[in-house]
């Protein structure tokens, strides 16, 4: 057997030790190449620390004016003038309920003018419901909130000098959720019908009609006709029943309590814009008649006339002109425009000529505000005329509430068109029925 020596052992160390430290050397540089940091990222230059605001420069609006210089003044329902005589409801209530609900929301100058008007065309006060849906709470009753506000409404004003009802909601309702409210309180109160209006109206009676009927009486009429034990029985004996009443689509309307209840209500998943298609084609589709009636003019408006006074249809008192203390003897002339305190101001005023020449003016002026309502491309842009009440309790930023309100609009478009996959009103004239919904495909109103 071959062996090594001790001393031929000895002669492989320098080699060992050469092989150890060029492993050690390729070792470190391996880990030296690892342990290099790579090259960093580019950082965007002046980056924000914090959130970017918008522009919030807000247009100032002009503060908004008194549309009811008497109703200021007034300290009770005395200092307000007497409804027109012609249009006075009967001392005692007739025996149908007549209630009618006004939802409002914002822009207090149209909510009053629709309020005046209905009780200066015959309709008794206490029977009318303004239905504050603001989402102020109790702000407004508490009289926290300002005229510039645009969830303002004047409580004292309606409740005490007009004397009508005021119903706060306990947080924002869409205009579904507002409708089913109405519904909820009718059954609640044992009612079988109920009126309700929009508040961008102003009504007035059929002054120049006869024989004439005042627009309250003529709404009671209708109400006295659909019960009726013959309404709408046709020739075979077979009685249809009806869901609403229309005087000018539904800006005022008559509502079958029974009905609506029957059919589910409001679909409260479409808030706005396409309910009033949903629930009027549901009342098609389940034969519920809708007839179209007529108790006196309705105006969709944007404007109030610039004082509500003139609804009250009064003139100032004819006095003999009296002899002035000038040199030629001429008569003196009669200042009709100065304004008289409430106290004397019946004493001062008289009752004008129902359908005379003041009333046309009046027809007159209130068709061309629902023309310029017509014309205008943004056709609700009164609901934009206040961005006040910052730092007022439950104050919203207008413009926030604007943007977020039309975002709700077009979420509810979108599920009443994929409710019943069709874009449009003419729900039941493409053939959908009851039971359809959410269970067809699109149509080619979707291509």
């Amino acid at each position: 057997m071959m062996t090594i020596s001790l001393r031929s052992r000895w002669a492989f160390l320098p080699l060992i030790l050469a092989l150890g430290v060029i492993s050690l050397y390729f070792l470190r540089l391996s880990i030296g190449q690892e342990a290099q940091p790579s090259p960093e990222a580019p950082q965007p230059p002046d980056a924000p620390k914090g959130p970017v605001y918008k522009d919030t420069h807000r247009e100032i609006v002009p503060p908004l004016p008194e549309y009811f210089p008497l109703a200021a003044k007034a300290r009770s329902p005395a200092d307000l003038p007497p409804v027109p005589s012609w249009n006075r409801p009967p001392k005692e209530h007739v025996p149908e309920a007549t209630r009618l609900y006004i939802g409002f929301t914002r822009f207090w100058p149209l909510l009053q003018q629709a309020v005046v008007s209905y009780i200066t065309a015959g309709w008794p006060p206490e029977d009318i419901y303004v239905v504050e849906n603001t989402g102020t709470m109790d702000a407004n009753k508490r009289s926290l909130l300002t005229i510039q506000n645009p969830f303002y409404l004047d409580y004292h004003r309606l409740t005490v000098l007009l004397g009508v009802n005021v119903v706060t909601t306990p947080s924002l309702q869409t205009f579904a959720q507002l409708q089913n409210l109405y519904l909820s309180e009718a059954i609640n109160n044992n009612l079988t019908h109920y009126f309700w209006s929009h508040m961008d109206v102003a009504v007035h009676s059929h002054e120049d009609k006869e024989p004439f009927r005042s627009l309250y009486m003529n709404a009671v009429d209708v109400v006295r006709e659909t019960q009726k034990p013959d309404y709408l029985v046709d020739d075979t004996g077979h009685k249809r029943e009806w869901g609403i009443q229309f005087f000018a689509y539904d800006w005022l309307s008559l509502v079958n309590v029974k009905t609506f209840a029957d059919l589910g209500g409001w679909d409260t998943m479409v808030g706005y814009y396409g309910t009033d298609c949903d629930m009027y084609s549901r009342l098609s589709m389940n034969d519920y008649a809708q007839p179209v009636q007529d108790a006196g003019m309705v105006y969709d408006v944007t404007n109030s006339l610039d004082d509500l006074e003139v609804l009250y249809r009064r003139r100032p008192m004819k006095q003999q002109a009296t002899q002035d203390s000038t040199s030629d003897g001429k008569a003196g002339s009669y200042n009709s425009t100065v304004p008289f305190p409430n106290q004397s101001y019946l004493e001062s005023t008289e009752e004008d000529e129902k359908g005379g020449e003041s009333f046309k003016k009046l027809a007159a002026t209130l068709e061309q505000i629902q023309q310029d309502k017509r014309d205008d491309k943004f056709r609700n842009s009164w609901q934009l005329r206040q961005n006040g009440g910052e730092g007022e309790p439950y104050y919203y930023d207008p413009d926030g509430f604007e943007k977020a309100l039309q975002m709700t609009i077009e979420a509810g478009t979108k599920i009443n068109e994929e409710k019943w996959g069709h874009r449009g009103c003419d729900i039941g004239a493409v053939g959908l029925k009851e039971g359809d919904q959410w269970r067809v495909e699109h149509d080619s109103t979707f291509d």
